[in-house]
């Protein structure tokens, strides 16, 4: 594990300086404290930084192949790399080392730039082909590691964050007005884009070959879309093998030459991933929580309930608002608006992990795998009022208006949020509803002229990237076609980036079993009515498969999220933050929104009518970041 930095001066034979090469691997020090590395020949140079895992004394990178015709960097782990070892040295391929880096490079000698589709993993890869002058970046199927370019007539870069690519020279800053309406609306921005117009993010499951001056990128896979599902009558069979693809997925990820734990949240997911870990390690397992001090937002109590039932050896730690200090340190490390609150307890609990091992395993990827989300219900629950007249949801959603509604977990605020999916015309529009922090319409009615004007036809991009991955013709299964949906977009988009970010700010290794892209294509196999089973049965297949190696009341537990207690923080601790940051002269005179809309929101949050803490974070975080690159910036 590893952050990656290169350039290439392919416009011109200039030689890549050494000085500007680690003035950006410097910025990638907390992904690799471990040692660095540096390649440069000519007009070509590659960087790296290393977090040691596998082969400690001999996998430092860059690595190159026999004839040093070749060479590599690379951010991950592949857990397969034995196996596809074994195979090449039986073809003749020598090695040095006894690491997954060299074998990714002497399986794209093999098998070319189709090389990504043998490996089993997450991984970001540069390979430099001196014969072909061919540059090669690929990103794992489910974008676990990042990697972000940049080109201009001269010069491609690339680098594993975007912070680290601003230290390219030459790398323009633009703002992009389209990142920022979706970064608003979705709560991240989705790739190709990034927040400046010259800097892009390398889609998940995506290889993009440079040469001769041209790039071209193409997908490399997909989850099973069209393939037959299994059926429904051999559960007890499809149990058996659930049971078989998640222990083994578990199992490979315990290889380490480091400490190794696990975040243990107390749901579903991380509770039967530390399970299978128990069931293959000799030693007690390692785990570790965190929750906040608002008793209805922590889970706890159901985390211990899981530790001592495998006897792991458990560490605790609580979240509380005094504790955003660290936002500023937050909006940094992103490197771009990002405004999943949970990514403030999701580095926490990495820095205090990263105390005791190098590496943890989590339970990311079981709601995409196995239909875990309430909105799934839902929108399914949704499908039976669908024939109700519209006057009449309109009445409800009227009705309802006067009642005190705390997000996420209040009554009232979860029924608001369902009548008015209900009165949307598509799946589309449902699904964009239920995401949403700032629907279209509440962002266009926030929003000034004069970015409206800046926007244009890029206005409620996050409606357009969405309904790409909606195509009616191809669907019969209401539940795999949001999941096909989530695993293509909040999935990679949002939750893995929230946890690389996490994790890597803190040199820790995260691992996700569940995002074993067999055990993915394996879930997406099984009937939508086997992962919700009924109107609110969520990831049944799974909760029944596992039920006896879980504690009682971690089976029968509904789905709780990870929730942070915004509403709370905004009206307490954080009030005079808030308003003092995104209420100030500097903020309001860059010129997105309208003042009085700003003040609407706060007046409402702060009198108890409304619950805006999502929203109020997702404005904070812009303005954070903001200050951290762009801090002059003014629309128009």
């Amino acid at each position: 594990m590893c952050g990656i930095c290169g350039i290439y001066n392919y416009g011109s034979q200039l030689p890549v300086a050494r000085a500007e090469l680690k003035a950006v691997n410097d910025l990638l020090i907390h992904r690799g404290p471990d040692a660095e590395g540096y390649y440069a020949q000519g007009n070509l140079g590659l960087a790296m930084r290393r977090l040691s895992i596998i082969d400690l004394s001999t996998g430092d990178q860059p690595i190159s192949n026999e004839d040093g015709s070749a060479w590599i960097v690379f951010n991950g782990e592949i857990y397969n790399f034995q196996e596809l070892r074994a195979g090449l040295l039986a073809k003749g391929h020598k090695f040095k080392t006894r690491s997954d880096t060299e074998t990714i490079l002497h399986l794209y000698e093999e098998k070319g730039v189709d090389f990504p589709r043998y490996l089993r993993g997450m991984f970001a890869v540069a390979i430099w082909d001196m014969n072909r002058k061919r540059l090669v970046l690929a990103r794992d199927r489910v974008g676990k590691k990042p990697l972000f370019y940049a080109r201009t007539p001269y010069k491609l870069a690339f680098a594993s964050e975007l912070r680290a690519l601003l230290a390219v020279k030459d790398i323009p800053r633009e703002i992009n007005p389209a990142a920022i309406d979706a970064y608003l609306t979705l709560q991240y921005i989705p790739s190709p884009m990034s927040v400046f117009k010259g800097i892009h993010k390398l889609e998940p499951a995506s290889v993009l070959v440079f040469e001769n001056g041209a790039a071209s990128v193409k997908k490399y896979w997909d989850l099973p879309v069209g393939e037959p599902k299994f059926s429904a009558a051999d559960t007890g069979e499809l149990k058996e093998r659930l049971c078989a693809e998640l222990s083994e997925a578990v199992r490979l990820r315990l290889v380490a030459e480091v400490p190794l734990g696990a975040f243990l949240s107390g749901g579903i997911d991380s509770s039967v991933v530390t399970a299978l870990m128990a069931r293959h390690s000799e030693k007690p397992v390692k785990t570790f929580s965190i929750g906040f001090k608002e008793e209805k937002y922590s889970e706890l109590d159901y985390a211990r309930q899981v530790a001592k039932m495998y006897g792991t050896s458990h560490t605790e730690f609580v979240v509380e608002a005094k504790m955003a200090d660290t936002l500023e340190a937050l909006a940094r490390n992103y490197g771009e608006p990002y405004a999943d609150p949970s990514a403030l307890p999701s580095y926490f609990v990495s820095r205090e992990t990263r105390r005791h091992v190098t590496v943890a395993l989590n339970g990311d990827g079981g709601d995409e795998a196995f239909g875990g989300y309430l909105r799934y219900a839902g929108m399914k629950t949704e499908r039976y009022i669908s024939g109700a007249p519209a006057w009449l949801k309109a009445a409800a959603l009227k009705g309802i208006k006067g009642f005190p509604k705390t997000a996420p977990f209040d009554f009232f605020w979860r029924l608001e949020k369902f009548l008015k999916i209900s009165l949307k015309e598509n799946i589309e529009s449902r699904y964009l509803s239920a995401m949403a922090f700032f629907n279209p319409e509440e962002a266009s009615g926030l929003y000034s002229e004069k970015f409206r004007n800046l926007l244009g036809r890029d206005i409620n991009y996050a409606e357009r990237y969405l309904s790409k991955l909606f195509e009616p013709t191809r669907w019969d299964d209401l539940v795999n076609r949001l999941i096909y949906t989530d695993t293509r977009s909040y999935l990679p988009e949002c939750l893995m980036t929230k946890m690389d970010i996490a994790s890597m700010a803190n040199s820790l290794e995260a691992r996700s079993p569940f995002l074993d892209h067999k055990v993915l294509e394996f879930g997406f196999r099984l009937p939508g009515n086997l992962k919700l089973k009924g109107l609110g049965g969520t990831k049944w297949i799974l909760k029944e498969t596992f039920k006896d190696m879980l504690p009682p009341e971690i089976y029968r537990r509904g789905k709780m999220g990870f929730g942070v207690p915004l509403g709370p923080w905004f009206r307490g601790e954080l009030k005079e933050y808030w308003a003092g940051l995104c209420l100030s002269q500097k903020a309001l005179a860059r010129g997105y929104f309208k003042n009085e809309e700003l003040m609407r929101l706060w007046d409402e949050h702060q009198g108890g009518r409304r619950d805006h803490g999502y929203k109020l974070w997702a404005l904070m975080m812009l303005e954070l970041w903001h200050r951290q690159f762009a801090d002059d910036y003014k629309v128009g």
